[in-house]
């Protein structure tokens, strides 16, 4: 494997304050990280990038060799045509930028979109970066899609080794193969290498998995400001009113819907109580209630991300 530092470069002014940072910080920053691209149902992890740069003031530390990492004929930036000429390029960008919370404590987001190439490498990267910058704990998030119905509070499945810091949620999965992911393997990577890793995946209604569903997002985001002691109540609030608002939208529309729709959420409702109250005494096997297998939830990430790549 070629040197994984020659996949990313310091921004020398944000690393001076990171290192200022941790002068304060002696027990290490808490890094938040996710990349657009993988199954990310109801876009989950989106969202709460988009509300925290949006919300918070950050600047770059470290910027990855997106030359080198993206497949550009797969995922095309777009550029923007006016008259006679091209006047805008979004160039993806892959960087790892310090944040400040509402109280002003420093963490680290590393985003941007998924690498197609180099995983191994880059995930030796991003160990270097974690190792350098200090980071005590790195968090990733994400959506899944699951057979949970929108009228009941967002499922969580944390994970990594330091799972225990989302408690109360167990996992439906005793093992399932999916298809793999660069987030997925730089988490199993970083605990190899005996780092603090923590995962939360959100279960996401799956008739509703490729539309925005910010209800898991901001179960996601609580469980992470929780497991972190992060305070970000402007991403929070932004979260929680536009939840207020798609969960409307969903009700409309299943309420104008055919029988076939209403029928399939109100089954869903049934399974969800059946296996809610099993849980309550401490037996999952005392209801009749129909658990997806290994197999199934294979097929279904593979149908979700399937759909993803037919529709770019």
């Amino acid at each position: 494997m070629l040197d994984p530092q020659g996949l990313y470069a310091w921004e020398p002014k944000g690393l001076a304050v990171v290192d200022m940072a941790l002068a304060q910080e002696s027990a290490g920053l808490v890094m938040l990280y996710h990349f657009d691209g993988y199954i990310d149902a109801g876009e989950t992890g989106d969202q709460i990038v988009e509300r925290l740069l949006g919300s918070l003031p950050h600047q770059v530390v470290a910027r990855f060799d997106h030359d080198r990492l993206v497949d550009y004929r797969a995922r095309r930036p777009l550029l923007t045509f006016k008259r006679d000429r091209w006047t805008e390029y979004e160039e993806p960008t892959l960087d790892v930028r310090l944040v400040q919370d509402a109280t002003g404590a420093p963490f680290l987001l590393l985003s941007g979109p998924e690498p197609d190439v180099e995983w191994e490498r880059f995930a030796a990267a991003v160990q270097q970066i974690v190792e350098r910058l200090g980071v005590r704990l790195s968090v990733n998030f994400h959506g899944i899609p699951m057979g949970v119905p929108h009228t009941r509070p967002v499922g969580l499945t944390p994970h990594g080794n330091r799972a225990e810091l989302v408690p109360g949620h167990r996992s439906p999965f005793e093992e399932a193969q999916v298809p793999g992911s660069a987030e997925s393997l730089l988490e199993y990577r970083l605990m190899q290498a005996g780092h603090d890793v923590l995962g939360v995946a959100a279960h996401v209604p799956h008739y509703i998995a490729r539309s925005p569903y910010p209800d898991a997002a901001l179960t996601v985001l609580e469980a992470v400001t929780g497991a972190t002691g992060l305070v970000l109540p402007a991403a929070a609030h932004a979260l929680r009113t536009e939840a207020h608002r798609t969960q409307t939208e969903i009700d409309r529309q299943i309420r104008e819907g055919d029988d076939e729709l209403v029928a399939l959420v109100q089954g869903l409702e049934h399974q969800y109580d059946a296996a809610a109250g099993a849980e309550t005494r401490g037996n999952m096997l005392a209801e009749p209630v129909e658990i997806p297998s290994a197999d199934e939830i294979g097929r279904e990430f593979e149908k979700f991300l399937a759909e993803r790549e037919g529709e770019g």
